[in-house]
């Protein structure tokens, strides 16, 4: 079975709402290894929490693009070619962690905006109430962690 063609441009938004999780899964559970200073505990918890919810997330995201019949990206090199987000580079300070994943929070809720446009314009209900969630859950992250750049 393959996705027709309004499914394709629902399809091709979760796409890249995965690879932008993916990425940002991946961002946020290298930052958790690596965070240090007088932050450390906190970040540490709340990253932790982070990437075990986008665990999650990344796995009902590939499976709804596999509901609508279109294989799944799943490869480093597939995510790097789709995603919006940068990986990590290294040695990033405590601060600038923190200032890049509430970034790429709001990043990821703008791509799972678009999975709701996409959706509501093909009609189908389940990816845009996905991608509502998604936005939810980002929008929220995003504020956890800047505010922790709050004087």
């Amino acid at each position: 079975m393959h996705a027709n063609r309004a499914d394709q441009t629902v399809v091709e938004a979760l796409a890249r709402l995965l690879a932008d999780s993916y990425t940002l899964y991946l961002k946020t559970h290298n930052y958790h290894w690596n965070v240090t200073g007088p932050m450390f505990n906190t970040l540490h918890t709340l990253l932790e929490a982070e990437y075990s919810e986008l665990a999650i997330a990344v796995d009902e995201i590939a499976e709804r693009i596999r509901a609508l019949g279109a294989p799944a990206p799943g490869s480093y090199r597939e995510f790097a070619a789709l995603a919006s987000l940068k990986e990590a580079v290294g040695g990033e300070t405590a601060l600038v962690m923190i200032e890049q994943l509430a970034s790429d929070q709001r990043i990821v809720a703008d791509s799972a905006r678009a999975v709701v446009a996409a959706a509501e314009e093909a009609g189908d209900q389940a990816s845009a109430d996905l991608g509502v969630r998604r936005i939810d859950v980002h929008e929220k992250n995003a504020w956890m962690l800047g505010s922790h750049l709050e004087a």
